[in-house]
């Protein structure tokens, strides 16, 4: 059995699904995607994935992207491969069904707006600093035509309006989750679940540092003390000690949620 597991560094999806192969113990070989050198858009990874986003799992030969469908694959093929804390998918039909509630308001209600101000203050400072020749060049080697607008995007600037609409919908999804984690551990109830690598890959672990005038830490106890029951997992430690050459001085604002 090889397990390959294209990726970046380790923030946003390419946390996400690093996460469980951590906690799950499994050997895979690490391959960096370098994205701001455009990896992701050369010919030998786009024969990986057409679509040319990371991250991408390779298990034998069988290709899986996309970081939701990768966490309940792995779930399926390596069952026995659990936590000690149990399965990252609840067994029971309720729990599933809570832990892919709280991976579809994530996925569709979370981490494209983080991914907004991430891609505005980091990849707007790439893209700037590469001459318009250059960009164009590049721009046509991505394959999916909603990336290519959203890196020219990204390249201008987004307009103040999306900006604040994102910051509203970070908000709404930070005061949802305070209120449900007042009567439950983690997302999907008593156990620790996909759901709360999700999230916590997408905005819990930086909203401090993207969203410093939200003040987290003094508005959300409940959201504090759940982020530092993740950070505190050997399995999550770990992955965030994988490979990053973002420069020093843009990890602060590193946040972008590509697939």
């Amino acid at each position: 059995m090889t397990l390959k597991y294209y990726h970046a560094e380790p923030l946003a999806n390419s946390l996400k699904s690093m996460i469980p192969l951590k906690e799950k113990g499994l050997e895979y070989e690490s391959h960096y995607v370098d994205l701001h050198q455009f990896e992701q858009h050369s010919d030998w990874f786009v024969a990986i994935n057409p679509e040319g986003q990371v991250p991408v799992l390779d298990h034998d030969g069988t290709i899986i992207t996309h970081t939701t469908v990768i966490n309940e694959y792995l779930e399926d093929a390596f069952p026995n491969d659990q936590p000690e804390s149990g399965p990252l998918r609840p067994r029971d039909p309720v729990g599933a069904a809570r832990m892919r509630y709280w991976n579809k308001f994530v996925d569709e209600q979370v981490m494209n707006f983080v991914s907004m101000h991430g891609w505005h203050r980091l990849i707007r400072v790439v893209t700037q600093s590469i001459e318009d020749d250059k960009f164009e060049e590049l721009m046509s080697h991505i394959p999916l035509p909603d990336q290519q607008k959203k890196w020219r995007t990204a390249r201008s600037g987004f307009s103040e309006a999306d900006l604040a609409n994102a910051t509203e919908k970070i908000v709404y999804a930070l005061d949802k989750i305070e209120a449900h984690l007042d009567d439950t551990a983690y997302l999907a109830g008593d156990a620790y679940t996909l759901a709360d690598i999700n999230f916590y890959s997408h905005c819990g672990l930086m909203v401090n540092r993207m969203f410093p005038d939200l003040g987290v830490d003094e508005k959300y106890p409940n959201l504090v003390r759940w982020r530092e029951t993740i950070s505190d997992r050997p399995a999550v430690q770990e992955a965030l000690k994988a490979e990053d050459r973002t420069k020093p001085g843009l990890r602060t604002w590193s946040g972008d949620g590509r697939e």
